[in-house]
């Protein structure tokens, strides 16, 4: 009975959007590229949601779903003239959550393929990956 219910709770987890791995994870990360939108849970549960700019025209921001690889408190965009990145979280080779100062562009697409943050919300965001660790964090990009 015990295993009936377990597959039928993964089941319906699966159906809401949620991975396998990032059910396992103490901190997820939800970045919903079509609203411009993150969402942070610990635990499974949602404790902050935040706008961001994911990539403009032009460009574009991955798809998928992640473990942080580096974690920098401060960053330089060596590809973008040296743009700095306060508070980086790296995902998947240069592709990064972090903070800016463009928070006027927020909500909507405006980076070269980061996920843009107010700088506040990055700095909370880093921490709590500190906090619970790379392995126990996730990273989900979808549309």
């Amino acid at each position: 009975m015990k295993k009936v219910i377990a597959t039928a709770l993964i089941a319906a987890a699966v159906s809401f959007g949620f991975s396998a791995e990032s059910l396992a994870a103490s901190l997820v990360a939800r970045i919903d590229v079509g609203s411009q939108r993150m969402t942070v849970s610990e635990g499974g549960r949602v404790i902050a949601s935040w706008p961001v700019s994911t990539a403009r025209k032009g460009y574009s921001t991955p798809r998928g779903t992640y473990k942080p690889t580096r974690m920098h408190r401060m960053w330089y965009s060596r590809k973008y003239d040296m743009s700095p990145m306060p508070y980086s979280v790296f995902f998947r080779g240069g592709y990064a959550i972090h903070g800016t100062g463009y928070v006027k562009q927020l909500g909507r697409p405006a980076s070269h393929g980061c996920v843009r943050l107010a700088t506040g919300n990055a700095a909370t965001f880093y921490s709590l990956v500190k906090q619970h660790g790379a392995r126990n964090t996730r990273i989900v990009l979808t549309n």
